[in-house]
């Protein structure tokens, strides 16, 4: 049986980014969605959120990208610029707190302050994930794992994809090195996760062609689903040049939209007999 969540990051970081995945959940496939807690537009996602309650809606757990924190600035310092705002990337956050410039009650304050605003909101979250899968990085998993257990969230994104696997997605070395990194330190946060108890799919595509997903490569992924449950990572949105002013990460919203609305792609689901579900219904 192969069973597919189609998880769309970014909910809250921008109103078209909302509106772009809510849209991919009612004309599409998307199934899933991530829920960044301290974002500009969380508010709104949040709203529409819980207008769709048939959407899977998690929390993406946010250490970089520019965006403020959840708690207060002050009690999070060390994981802030001079803005009082995340540090850019995963690179960036990885080299102060591998140089010890991160405090560890700190970073647990601040996921904390996340979840519990996600919470409060009265969504009920199937599972926890994060941005740029810091959540996945040494240490972290381990704190990540401990806030699972506390807060009764039972499942958790596994972003291990597989090392030979590219769906006709062309990388250059730096992604399929990154890639790697990435789906070696999956491997040891999964193991954490499964001691403690947790869920998470056994598959995972959507990591070497981050961004740049279309309705032909989505396809690829579908035609090469294995038995079990898979996740596809998406980035959908609308008014792609818009969102590449703010955000410069050269990201295709609209394409990967739409390779969630196409009507071939739902055509392949039927004929591979896959089930779409959420993290709610992973067993």
């Amino acid at each position: 049986m192969k069973q597919l969540i189609v998880n769309a990051d970014d909910f809250g970081l921008h109103t078209q980014i909302n509106q772009g995945i809510i849209r991919g959940y009612q004309e599409g496939f998307i199934t899933s969605t991530s829920l960044m807690c301290s974002a500009p537009a969380f508010e709104e996602a949040a709203d529409l959120a819980l207008a769709h309650p048939g959407l899977g809606v998690g929390i993406h757990l946010t250490l970089v990208g520019g965006v403020p924190p959840a708690a207060a600035p002050a009690k999070v310092r060390s994981l802030l610029d001079e803005q009082g705002l995340f540090l850019p990337d995963y690179v960036a956050f990885a080299a102060r707190f591998y140089r010890g410039g991160v405090s560890m009650s700190e970073l647990e304050t601040e996921l904390c302050a996340q979840i519990e605003r996600g919470l409060a909101t009265g969504i009920k979250i199937t599972h926890l994930d994060s941005h740029q899968h810091t959540h996945v990085l040494p240490i972290i998993s381990s704190l990540v794992v401990k806030l699972c257990c506390k807060y009764k969230i039972g499942k958790i994104r596994n972003p291990h994809e597989s090392y030979c696997f590219d769906g006709g997605f062309a990388a250059g070395a730096g992604r399929k090195l990154g890639r790697a990194g990435l789906s070696f330190c999956a491997s040891m946060a999964m193991r954490k996760a499964k001691a403690a108890g947790l869920h998470y799919p056994e598959h995972f595509f959507g990591m070497l062609a981050g961004g740049n997903l279309n309705e032909t490569l989505v396809g690829n992924i579908i035609r090469s689903l294995p038995d079990g449950t898979s996740e596809i990572m998406t980035h959908p949105g609308l008014e792609s040049q818009l969102l590449a002013r703010q955000f410069t990460w050269n990201y295709h919203w609209e394409d990967e939209l739409q390779a969630f609305l196409s009507v071939e792609n739902k055509r392949l689901l039927e004929r591979n007999a896959v089930s779409l579900i959420n993290f709610g219904g992973l067993k």
